[in-house]
C-alpha cells in the first residue's frame, strides 16, 4: 500500500461522518464517499490531491460528488449514487451551503478558509454564510432530549450545555435498562448517547431498543469514532468525538433536528 493510500485511509472515517451528517443517511453518505474515491482514482495520479492539503482535497472531492447528480449510464456504467439525482436535489434542503460551512467548521474542525476551499467558495462568501448559519442556530427550536451517558461529569456538562440552549432534558441514563425506561416514561424528541455504558452494555443496543417503538434522531458520542465508521455494518448517522466543544454539540443537534424535520415534511 502506498503512503498516499495509507493517508487517505486515515481520513476515511471522518469523510464518512461528514457525508452522513450532510445526507442524513449511512447508505447515501457511504455511497458518496465511494463516489469520491472513484472520482479520485480516475485522476492520474490523484492529481486533485497532489498540489494541496490532502484533507482539504478529499473533502472537496466529496463535496463535489454530494453536490452533483451522478452520470446516467447503462448496465456497464452504473451511477455512483443510488437515486443520485434525487439525493443531489435534496442536499440544498437537507444541508444548504450555510449549514455545510457550519458543519465543516464546527464538526469537522476546518478553519474558515479551508472550509471555503472545500466548498469552492470565496472566503468572504463563506464567512457570510457562516454568520447566517450561526444566527439560525441561535433561533433553533427547543426540543426534549434524553441523555444516555455513564460518566456523571460528562452527563452534567451535556445537560448544562443543552439546557442553556433552551432544550429540555427528559432524563439522564447510565445503563441500557435506565435508558429504555426513561424513554418510555418521558418520550424524547432527540437522544444523545454514549457508546459504552456503566453496566458494560452498549449504547447502540439501548438506542436500537428505544427506536423499536419510536423514531427520533440520535447523536452518538464516543472517543473513538473511527471504530464505528468502517462501513461494514449498520452504524450511527450522527457521531461526535469526545472531548467535544459547545459549538460541535449545538451544530450536531441542529443538523439532526433539521434532517428529522425534512423527513417529516417529505
Amino acid at each position: 500500500m502506498t503512503e498516499l493510500a495509507k493517508e487517505i485511509g486515515r481520513h476515511l472515517p471522518y469523510l464518512r461522518r461528514y457525508a452522513r451528517a450532510i445526507t442524513g443517511s449511512q447508505e447515501a453518505g457511504d455511497a458518496a464517499v465511494r463516489g469520491c474515491l472513484h472520482s479520485l482514482l480516475g485522476a492520474a495520479p490523484a492529481a486533485p490531491l497532489a498540489t494541496e492539503d490532502l484533507r482539504v482535497g478529499l473533502y472537496r472531492a466529496l463535496h463535489d460528488v454530494l453536490r452533483a447528480a451522478p452520470p446516467s449510464g447503462g448496465a456497464d456504467d452504473e451511477p455512483l449514487l443510488a437515486d443520485g439525482e434525487i439525493l443531489a436535489s435534496r442536499i440544498e434542503q437537507l444541508a444548504p451551503p450555510k449549514r455545510q460551512v457550519l458543519v465543516l467548521t464546527a464538526l469537522e474542525g476546518f478553519p474558515l478558509e479551508e472550509a471555503a476551499a472545500v466548498m469552492r467558495l470565496d472566503p468572504a462568501r463563506a464567512a457570510a454564510l457562516l454568520g447566517e448559519a450561526k444566527a439560525d442556530l441561535r433561533s433553533q427550536r427547543a426540543t426534549r432530549i434524553l441523555i444516555i451517558e455513564d460518566e456523571p461529569i460528562i452527563a452534567l456538562d451535556i445537560m448544562t450545555t443543552v439546557e442553556r440552549a433552551g432544550h429540555t432534558v427528559t432524563g439522564i441514563a447510565a445503563t441500557h435498562k435506565e435508558a429504555v425506561a426513561l424513554a418510555r416514561e418521558r418520550p424524547p424528541e432527540l437522544i444523545l448517547a454514549d457508546i459504552q455504558l456503566a453496566d458494560d452494555s452498549s449504547g447502540l443496543d439501548a438506542v436500537r431498543e428505544i427506536l423499536g417503538g419510536s423514531s427520533v434522531p440520535v447523536i452518538f458520542i464516543t472517543a473513538f469514532p473511527e471504530r464505528l465508521l468502517t462501513g461494514e455494518r449498520p452504524e450511527p448517522t450522527f457521531l461526535i468525538t469526545k472531548p467535544f466543544d459547545v459549538d460541535t454539540l449545538h451544530v450536531s443537534i441542529s443538523q439532526a433536528l433539521a434532517m428529522a424535520g425534512a423527513r417529516g415534511r417529505a
